[in-house]
């Protein structure tokens, strides 16, 4: 409850929580024009090479709902072929609330399911066992590496199947909120997380 001579800003902060969140992250993107979208990502992009998560093999990768407005992955696509590495999609299997993931092939078909999500048909299987990297959708973060998405809860999922020495990585337009008011113990923190001006690093 906010009491005189609170800052209205901090009682702002403190009544935050995830679905207040996920509405102030939706809108601020949607108030980004394409040329932003583009220039931001490549930014993006170009700042994950700092990282030192290149010896790897299993790069999982996102491709992005442009209707959401999120992160062009488009760039870290090219990164990760031109570097030979193996690129893993996934497919949304809504029977069993998960993710299927599959090898990306000069022979992979990709489609837009319902949500608009770009996912590959089928093909090769890869186990998440064997992922070395994951890169992280999001709408917001925290300085403690939490995250928000969509609430579906398919990527915590995913993330609780994968090895525990996995490297995790959110890719953000915007930069860290202080403190998530509601993190449950299913939430798993990202390793790192990318803006287009600084990586934060939660490798402790």
């Amino acid at each position: 409850m906010y009491t005189r001579g609170m800052p209205f800003f901090i009682f702002q902060l403190q009544k935050m929580n995830k679905a207040d969140l996920r509405k102030k992250y939706k809108n601020l993107r949607l108030e980004l024009s394409e040329e932003e979208i583009e220039q931001l990502s490549l930014e993006i992009a170009n700042r994950l090479l700092q990282l030192p998560i290149w010896e790897q093999e299993f790069y999982h990768l996102f491709l992005s709902i442009a209707e959401q407005k999120e992160i062009d992955t488009e760039n870290v696509l090219h990164i990760l072929q031109g570097k030979d590495k193996n690129v893993v999609l996934s497919k949304t299997n809504i029977q069993e609330n998960k993710l299927d993931h599959f090898l990306l092939t000069d022979s992979s078909v990709i489609r837009k399911n319902r949500w608009n999500i770009p996912e590959p048909e089928g093909g090769i299987p890869i186990a998440p066992q064997q992922l070395d990297v994951v890169f992280v959708p999001l709408l917001a973060f925290d300085e403690h590496g939490h995250r928000i998405g969509y609430g579906k809860g398919f990527y915590d999922n995913f993330l609780s199947e994968c090895k525990a020495d996995v490297i995790k990585i959110g890719l953000s337009f915007f930069e860290a909120e202080p403190e998530f008011k509601e993190v449950f113990s299913s939430d798993i923190p990202l390793d790192y997380c990318v803006t287009p001006n600084k990586i934060y690093s939660f490798k402790y």
